[in-house]
């Protein structure tokens, strides 16, 4: 294959990694917003801009990768986030830290409030973000 059709392809395809991370995040805030309660997919598929099969294949990736989403089938039903504690405490080494504002970065920092809280948080915890 030719080198510059390899590099197109591997640019869309973290193109449209990006576009779904960045989906995905908006997708966590909007649940957080609902305080519990349960969002309907065609709604979060509306306000995404999305198909609701889009929205229940990233509520599924969440979901794997360790988020607290469920869904509530039937009348009342969508999909929501399970109650957790609103501040938890977690314990990062350097590289650990570093990963995450990587990734932020890559992301960027102020693609929604929570990221930028979170790289605030992790900058001021290096010591870096006074």
């Amino acid at each position: 294959m030719d080198r510059s059709i390899q590099l197109a392809a591997a640019s869309r395809d973290g193109h449209l990694a990006l576009r779904r991370v960045e989906r995905q995040q908006a997708l966590i805030e909007r649940l957080h917003a609902a305080h519990g309660e349960p969002i309907p997919l065609v709604l979060l598929a509306d306000g995404l801009g999305v198909s609701e099969r889009t929205v229940a294949r990233d509520v599924e990736r969440l979901r794997s990768s360790g988020v607290p989403v469920r869904t509530r089938q039937g009348r009342g039903g969508g999909v929501l986030l399970s109650a957790t504690a609103t501040d938890v405490t977690i314990v990062l080494d350097l590289p650990e830290a570093a990963a995450l504002i990587s990734s932020l970065a890559v992301l960027g920092p102020s693609v929604s409030p929570s990221a930028a809280s979170a790289m605030r948080k992790l900058t001021r915890a290096l010591g870096s973000g006074q």
